[in-house]
Order: structure tokens, then sequence, then C-alpha cells
């Protein structure tokens, strides 16, 4: 087992060279100004969406009383019960569940607490599920919306509240922690109602930048980690990219953004590390939301891998040229496995014998990346030191200015949003929703439903 001072060594950089066969150099170098503009404008406070930038400091404005009222909130709730529920969707649930994923054991949850998240879709088989399974538990919920009026987290809020409410009667607001609006809101006035601890979503951050508020740091706190490291590695990065120490996040930017002027319409995240499934989800909603609109965006998409290079492998060697990929590569494991030596050798592996199996998934990973770029997919590969709290925090930070920047650079508002309410409105229209009559009629009439 390596020591935690071995895996904090390092710092995160950016390799593109397998895109340089489709793009020049040049093409690069003449975005950089961008960037740096882009980069300048974010610092500013100069770009639309603006009053959505809060984000950017959320690193520093995340101060000891803060972290200090989260640790103990973290605490009470683990002596209440084991179980906690994080109901939220979207940016309300991605960021803390892929910290979560990416430090807990693989198998087994810890003796101390069990985060189960919900309220992020509408399977009734789920949600029923879960319900049997807290019948006869203690459990916790730490409710996060900032209106608490969207449906999926909505509905679930209303189960879990009824059945906390029949186990433990007026004791019940003890179980509940919502992280919500600061003065407005149907969860923020329930809270006052009815006494729930609270913490705030901030009015100047949008969901999905929210993973170092309160939205993201508090369920991965009461799943017992570290999270004033977190904050530390998003503040660390922040200072090494606004001074200048690294530019990987410009550079990522300029890359991606040039590939997509040559036709690379789609970007796939991949990962060779089994605990960063999470991750490529809450990556694949900050670029998605951020840049997908006005007829633009590079689409993006994920793959685990090597599984998925015996799924979509195929496709992504010698399917359509649309392609570009950015591999997220860890560097250090957090263990130390050998592949034993046999003396039949009846399955021809002994060529592997006594190397490590991260050796083996290493070289797996830089022959994928070559495959691909002979295959006509113009590959970058962001290398982060370890799986630790502080470089997890430095990696959302880079992700979160790469997308500022990237929005800029392909022309739209990187934070907002409108197209994410238009199923809304059929939805609700079609379960009869007061005030949705017109639309109701609309539907009607072009015979979407009958």
């Amino acid at each position: 087992m390596m020591k935690k001072t071995d895996l904090d060594t390092g710092k995160m950089d950016l390799d593109y060279k397998h895109t340089l066969t489709f793009i020049s150099p040049e093409e690069v170098d003449v975005l950089y100004p961008e960037a740096v503009r882009a980069l300048k404008n974010l610092r500013e406070r100069k770009t639309a969406g603006s009053e959505f930038l809060g984000w950017l400091d959320l690193p520093l404005r995340m101060g000891e009383v803060e972290l200090l009222r989260m640790e103990r909130t973290a605490v009470r709730l683990r002596k209440l019960a084991k179980i906690t529920i994080v109901v939220g969707i979207g940016g309300s649930y991605l960021g803390s569940k892929a910290v979560i994923d990416m430090l807990s054991p693989n198998f087994g949850c810890e003796e101390e607490a069990e985060v189960i998240f919900a309220g992020y879709n509408l399977g009734e088989d789920y949600m029923y599920e879960l319900l049997a399974y807290l019948e006869d538990r203690d459990f916790n919920l730490c409710v996060i919306s900032k209106s608490g009026t969207t449906t999926e987290p909505a509905v679930a809020f209303r189960f879990f509240r009824e059945l906390l409410e029949r186990k433990y009667s007026k004791k019940a607001t003890e179980h509940i922690v919502a992280v919500t609006d600061e003065h407005r809101g149907m969860l923020h006035d329930m809270a006052v109602r009815e006494g729930y601890e609270t913490f705030v979503v901030p009015d100047d951050v949008g969901g999905r930048y929210s993973v170092l508020s309160a939205v993201g740091l508090l369920p991965v706190a009461v799943a017992g980690y570290d999270i004033r490291e977190i904050v530390k590695g998003a503040a660390d990065m922040r200072n090494d990219i606004f001074n200048g120490k690294n530019d990987a996040a410009l550079k990522y930017a300029c890359v991606r953004n040039a590939l997509y002027r040559k036709g690379f319409c789609v970007e796939i995240l991949a990962n060779f590390h089994p605990k960063l499934h999470f991750l490529a989800e809450w990556w694949k909603q900050l670029f998605g939301e951020s840049e997908g609109k006005e007829g633009k965006g590079i689409f993006p998409a994920t793959a685990d891998f090597t599984t998925d290079l015996h799924s979509i492998g195929q496709y992504i060697q010698e399917g359509r040229r649309m392609l570009m990929e950015t591999v997220v590569s860890v560097e250090k494991t957090g263990c130390r496995l050998f592949i034993p030596f046999d003396t039949e050798d009846a399955d021809g592996l002994n060529y592997m014998g006594g190397k490590r199996i991260d050796e083996v998934n290493k070289m797996a990973e830089l022959g994928t990346r070559i495959a691909h770029k002979e295959g006509g997919v113009p590959n970058m590969s962001i290398k982060m030191p370890a799986l630790t709290p502080y470089h997890i925090g430095r990696l959302f930070y880079f992700f979160e200015i790469a997308c500022g920047i990237s929005g800029q650079l392909s022309g739209v508002n990187p934070f907002d949003q409108p197209g994410v309410e238009a199923y809304k409105k059929n939805m609700f229209a079609l379960l009869g929703k007061p005030g949705y009559e017109e639309e109701s009629e609309r539907l009607k009439k072009n015979a979407f439903y009958e």
C-alpha cells in the first residue's frame, strides 16, 4: 500500500501530442490568445452570464466557519444513523457522487456511513425498493435543491419525509438537512417552518458549477472524507491558473475547439480506472449544459476502458470520423498487485508474470491511444497524479475553468441552460398541471398524444 504522501506528489499535466496529426501547433497557438482573453473575462466578470461566476472564488470563499459546520453536521448525522439519503439531480448530486465513488472502497461500505443517492430519476421500482430497504433502518435525509420544486427530487423528498415523520414523529426534523436558497423558495420556506438545519446554494453559482460548495461537499463530509483537502486542491489550482503557473486548462480548451473547427464534434471522456465513472458523468453535464446551445457545441460522451473497448471500441476505432477523445489518466494507484507466474503457463500469460496489474493497464491505455490516433481519432491525456481529495479538488477546478473558457471560444454563454426547460413544459402539460392548459392544447392539436 502506498503512503498518502506518495500519492499527493506530482502535478496535473495535459498531453495532446496525439492530436497534432489532425491539427497543427499553429492552429492551437492562434486560439491561445483568445483563451487568455476568455480567462481574463472570467476573472473580471465581463462574460455573458457573469452573474453566475461565483464558482470562480468558491475555494477561497469556503472558509473555516462553513467547513467546520459541515464537518460537525456530518458527525451529528452519522451518530443519528449510518445511512444518509442524498436527494438531488444534475449538479445537486453528480459532483458528490463522483467524489464518494473515487474515494470509497470498491466493495463493502464503510462502518460509520452509507450514502445513497435518490431523486435523480423517476424510476418507480427504484423508489419502491429503496423505501422498502429503509423501512426497518434508521436513516437521515440531505435534500439539495435551490427551489425545492424540481420534479424528480421534490417527488423523492415527499416520500422520504413521510417515512421519516412516521418513524420519528417530531424528531424527524433532526434527521433532515436542506441545502437550498438562502432567502426564498419552497424548500427554504419549509426548512424555516419545520426547523431543518440548512446550508446555502449560492445565488451566483449555477448547479453544474456547485461541487465546491455545500452542494457537493456536505455529502462527501457525511461519507467521512476530507473536504478541506478538496477545497485546498481547488484553491491551489485556481492560484496556479490565475498566476500563470499552469495553463493546461487553457490549452485543453484550445485543442478541443481547434479539433471542433475541423469537424470533430463528439468528445469522449475516457478513463482506465473503474472509480472514475461518475467523474465522467459530472463532466458530461458540465460541458453538455454549458456548450450545447444555438446549434453549436461539442457533444460530450463517456467511456470506461478497458471495459468499453469490448463494446464500443470497434466504433471508436473504425466508425464515423467525428470523434475526439480525452483520457483522464491516474498515475499512481493506492495498492500494488503483481501477476503470479504459473508453472504450466496454460493461459500463455507468463510474459506478464511479476508485472503489476497497473503496468498492464497503463500499456493498455497507451496502446489504445496509439491505435485510436492511427485509426483517425485525435486524443489527449489529462494526467492526474492520484485519487486523493487534494487532486480531485484540482481536477474539478481544472474542468470548470476549461469549460468557462471553451464556451467563450465557441461563442456561447456557458453559464445558462435555456433548453433544459423544454421537456418540463410538455411533461407538466401531459400531467395536467395547473397553468399549462395552453401547452396541453398545443400537444393535442399536433396529435402528440390522445
